[in-house]
């Protein structure tokens, strides 16, 4: 069997501490290579000219030209697949929704202090992102608006149950899953929404204090309300509720409506905030009275929890590969037996417009 070239990287930041640390993380890997790394986006254009990395790793905040105008260079000039790795303030937070329209894959969080310490503790998130970056398909730019630690399921937060309680005319309800290529797909998703669609409780794996910025720029392009979640925030049709970044987001009846608990816990499949835990909280409350949706994404949280719906009762649906950024996690649930439906993106809003007109109680498979 032929082995797979290695995934070559060019590490691009002015922090000679920070571009030594991710050249340790990622020539660990077997898989992994460094191609180079550069002081600043002349350099790296120097480098590219040279070679052409399969994915560069790139910080915003540099001397000379800063990263998200580098970043439009490459994707007009020669598109390659670009992880943001960049402070998180609250500030910098709205720059990375700039840098995720003009196309970048992903964005890898960096504190102002400890920063060696904290990539080395998420150096396997590190190299899934340089894995899910290289097998990313690219999409067209927008115009401008840890230590390895065990892979635990979702009963690290909330224990299985054999107990479905689905009740006739209890509201319909979404549960989404996504992760890598997710911010800009679920956009996509929201933009056409109506104001009188089901109410949506969505996982998109995402740093703390992202969350908050990403809600509040959905709000603003979309009809429909779209909040960071808060403990015990109703959900109601129209109404879109995210799980905040570094917390799990569980799903709770409260008559024939529902609410949102926000909980600490472990990280659930190497996530937090997981999908499999919001699926596993709707698949226990919710039954067949939910939607359960997954989305593009690498690795497979999520797929376990949507066979969870779908053995409840719920329709379920992964999105096909051609429309995913990441064929991960959807490949996952579809090799489960977990979807019910595959579908394009284009064709999610669509199945949930459906699902909202038509909120028969089914019966559980």
């Amino acid at each position: 069997m032929t082995r797979k070239p290695p995934i070559r990287v060019l590490i691009v930041d002015d922090s000679a501490s920070v571009r030594q640390t991710l050249v340790g993380i990622l020539d660990a890997a077997p898989d992994i290579t460094v191609l180079g790394t550069a002081a600043d986006p002349f350099i790296a254009a120097r480098r590219i000219h040279e070679e052409v990395p399969d994915v560069i790793i790139l910080d915003l905040e540099m001397p000379r030209m800063d990263g998200l105008t580098f970043l439009r260079k490459i994707m007009a000039q020669r598109p390659i697949p670009v992880i943001i790795c960049s402070t998180l303030t609250d500030q910098g937070s709205r720059s990375l929704f700039e840098v995720l329209e003009a196309g970048a894959v992903d964005v890898l969080p960096k504190p102002r202090v400890d920063t060696r310490q904290f990539l080395m503790e998420s150096s396997v998130r590190v190299c899934d992102a340089v894995r899910a970056a290289a097998g990313a398909k690219l999409r067209p730019s927008r115009p401008p608006l840890r230590a390895v630690e065990a892979k635990l399921t979702a009963d690290a937060v909330l224990p299985p149950t054999t107990r479905i309680r689905s009740v006739a005319g209890t509201d319909p309800i979404v549960c989404i899953g996504a992760s890598t290529g997710g911010t800009e797909s679920l956009r996509d998703v929201l933009e056409v929404l109506p104001v009188d669609c089901p109410g949506l409780v969505i996982v998109q794996h995402m740093p703390e204090y992202f969350t908050a910025a990403f809600a509040r720029r959905l709000d603003g392009l979309c009809a429909i309300a779209v909040k960071e979640a808060e403990d015990g925030d109703a959900v109601a049709p129209g109404r879109a509720l995210i799980a905040p970044g570094g917390r799990h987001l569980l799903l709770q009846r409260s008559g024939n409506h529902y609410t949102v608990a926000v909980k600490d816990g472990p990280l659930v499949s190497r996530h937090r905030p997981s999908v499999d835990v919001l699926f596993r909280a709707a698949a226990q409350c919710a039954g067949a009275n939910a939607l359960g949706i997954l989305m593009t994404g690498m690795g497979d949280d999520g797929a376990n929890g949507l066979l969870e719906m779908r053995r409840a009762g719920a329709l379920t649906v992964a999105q096909d590969e051609e429309s995913c950024v990441v064929f991960g996690m959807p490949k996952e649930a579809i090799e489960r037996g977990a979807a019910a439906k595959v579908l394009p993106l284009d064709r999610l809003p669509h199945e949930i417009i459906r699902f909202g007109l038509a909120p028969v109680l089914r019966q559980p498979a």
